[in-house]
């Protein structure tokens, strides 16, 4: 005896058996939307896995405003790089806690040549020493947010114009304070955040250097 067959597929809005063709149709369309579901499942999986990723990353990163400290001996920079510029490189002799995280002779978009020596203090406080060949007054402006010197200082002879960051404490980032002098064709810029007397004391180590670096434009 003959099996029966399995009974054709209703379509209700058409109230008849689908054609064979129909059903064809019907399961492409099936499998295409099973796909495309597939493939958006996939996306979001891909994404949540690659953010998560990234959340370890920012955690397991150590973020910190502080310049990152390293042991740089500046003296010995210094005389590495002094051939290659015709103005006193300043170098000072620092009390022992005092260490430097970076030393470098470098020249900006502006075509302007600077010497950097990044320091530590001993409390862990950032101070930097920048000075500048033939600095225009933007370079100056550029580096102490355009601010206008608040008073004057002589330190062992030589006078500083004395910076002041207005800005409340907390978007201050490094700079709090800075002296500002000029010896020959140098722009030499102390700032950071230590205190007022902490920058008369870098002003008074670098004294020497200062009164050598005047002598550059004679």
């Amino acid at each position: 005896m003959k099996q029966p067959g399995k009974a054709p597929r209703v379509v209700a809005e058409l109230g008849r058996p689908e054609t064979p063709e129909e059903t064809a149709a019907r399961k492409a369309e099936n499998s295409r939307k099973h796909r495309a579901k597939q493939t958006i499942n996939n996306l979001v999986l891909s994404l949540l896995a690659t953010l998560a990723i990234v959340v370890v990353i920012v955690l397991i990163v150590p973020r910190s405003d502080k310049p990152i400290e390293r042991d740089i001996d500046w003296s010995a920079a210094a005389a590495a790089v002094q051939p290659s510029v015709d103005v006193t490189l300043v170098d000072p002799e620092l009390p022992a806690g005092w260490t430097s995280n970076s030393a470098t002779l470098s020249t900006d978009k502006a075509d302007i040549t600077s010497w950097y020596i990044g320091l530590i203090s001993p409390e862990k406080q950032y101070l930097g020493i920048h000075q500048a060949i033939d600095a225009d007054a933007s370079w100056l402006s550029g580096l102490l947010d355009g601010t206008e010197p608040v008073s004057s200082v002589t330190v062992d002879g030589i006078e500083w114009d004395v910076y002041s960051n207005p800005k409340p404490v907390e978007d201050r980032g490094l700079f709090h304070n800075a002296l500002v002098t000029e010896a020959g064709p140098s722009t030499i810029v102390v700032l950071g955040e230590p205190s007022p007397e902490v920058f008369n004391a870098i002003a008074q180590e670098l004294a020497p250097d200062v009164r050598a670096a005047q002598e550059d434009a004679r």
